[in-house]
């Protein structure tokens, strides 16, 4: 009797996945960069047109940028999360302006809150990086409002994150079966995710700029503080950490328009108004 060959390809382990970015989102501080983001949650929260005593859910909150936005805007504010530092130090920031947020540490693939429990959901940057954007996607949807809204702000594929992440790639590879993170920056993957539960997916193409004293303090901001380089630049051995910050500056050269050795390199990103059904 011959043999049966399978062809199908390997199962994914998501769990094992998600694990592992658990502990790189908690590695160094992302606190420290994902503050110099606070404009795209303020923008955010106007295109959502955030009004005073809506429900409002930051997914994937980080350091709470886009739950502080709201906040200022007098919104009924819960911030989810799966790294309690960055919770506690969202909290900090909520104390010290005088605001008062739910703090939940959660994952953003199974929301502990009912259906419909919010006027809006949002995340800046965050569930984007979930390893099932299907199951993703659906919570946010399932704990919206119908008639509310979902808002995010996803790097592109083509913008400066999304190039930097393909560049990681090169060194170390990502895991097989799980889909790009930055296809959430495209219309074609948002509309397989939410079509069936939009009336209609609004997206405009933005730039954040970042704005460090040269790309080499970018690089050693991002290197300390920001999980995934972090990792990265453990991972590698000497003669690679140099080839991979040598390709690192050469990108950021491609996009820098500062003209005077500090950075201010724009990084394309799409704001995202979903209308729920």
């Amino acid at each position: 009797m011959s043999a049966v060959i399978s062809t199908s390809p390997p199962t994914t382990d998501l769990a094992a996945v998600k694990h592992r970015q658990q502990a790189a989102w908690s590695t160094g501080n992302y606190a420290v960069v994902g503050t110099t983001l606070q404009i795209v949650g303020e923008n955010l929260c106007e295109a959502l047109d955030l009004r005073s005593g809506m429900s409002v859910l930051d997914v994937a909150a980080g350091n709470g940028n886009a739950s502080l936005a709201a906040a200022r805007r007098w919104c009924d504010v819960t911030a989810a999360d799966y790294v309690p530092a960055l919770l506690e130090s969202a909290k900090v920031r909520a104390q010290a302006e005088g605001h008062t947020i739910r703090f939940e540490e959660a994952d953003a693939e199974n929301l502990p809150f009912p259906d419909a429990s919010f006027d809006a959901v949002m995340s800046t940057f965050g569930v984007m990086f979930t390893p099932d954007q299907e199951k993703a996607a659906a919570e946010l949807a399932r704990v919206c409002m119908p008639g509310g809204k979902i808002g995010m702000a996803n790097w592109t594929p083509d913008g400066f994150i999304g190039q930097l992440f393909k560049t990681i790639g090169k060194y170390v590879p990502p895991p097989a079966g799980v889909k790009s993170a930055a296809l959430w920056g495209t219309k074609a993957r948002l509309q397989e995710l939410f079509g069936d539960a939009a009336n209609e997916i609004r997206t405009t193409s933005r730039d954040f700029v970042f704005r460090y004293r040269s790309p080499a303090h970018w690089i050693e901001v991002f290197r300390t503080y920001y999980g995934p380089m972090n990792k990265t630049y453990a991972a590698l051995d000497g003669a690679k950490q140099a080839a991979f910050t040598q390709d690192l500056l050469a990108l950021m050269d491609r996009g820098n328009r500062s003209g005077d050795g500090t950075l201010v390199l724009p990084g394309e990103y799409l704001e995202v108004v979903i209308e729920r059904k």
